[in-house]
C-alpha cells in the first residue's frame, strides 16, 4: 500500500478554513487507529460538500478505507476526508 495519505478538502471554503480543516481530518484518521507512518501528505480540493459526498461513496465501492472530519461550528458540514490509497483514484483532482 501506498504511503501517501491523501486529504481532500472544500474549495469553496476560505484558504485558511480549508487548511484547518485538513488538518482536522488528517487528525481524524489517527484517532481512529488508522495507520500512517508520517510519510507523503497530499491535500487535494474538491467543489463543495456534494463532492465529498461523492468521494465517500466512491471509496466506499473501491473499498477504501478513509476518515471524515465535520465542523461543529458550520452545522455539522462535511469539510475534508483523508485516505491512504494508491493516488490512481484522484489522478482528476487538483493540488490545493
Amino acid at each position: 500500500m501506498s504511503r501517501r495519505l491523501y486529504v481532500l478538502v472544500r474549495k469553496d471554503l476560505s484558504e485558511s478554513y480549508q487548511a484547518v480543516q485538513a488538518g482536522h481530518a488528517v487528525a481524524e484518521w489517527l484517532l481512529c487507529d488508522q495507520t500512517w507512518e508520517n510519510e507523503t501528505l497530499v491535500y487535494l480540493g474538491v467543489d463543495n460538500e456534494q463532492d465529498l459526498v461523492d468521494w465517500k461513496e466512491k471509496l466506499n465501492y473501491k473499498n477504501i478505507k478513509y476518515a471524515e472530519f465535520r465542523e461543529p461550528d458550520i452545522g455539522n458540514e462535511l469539510t475534508a476526508i483523508a485516505a491512504l490509497a494508491d493516488g490512481k483514484i484522484f489522478k482528476k483532482l487538483k493540488l490545493i
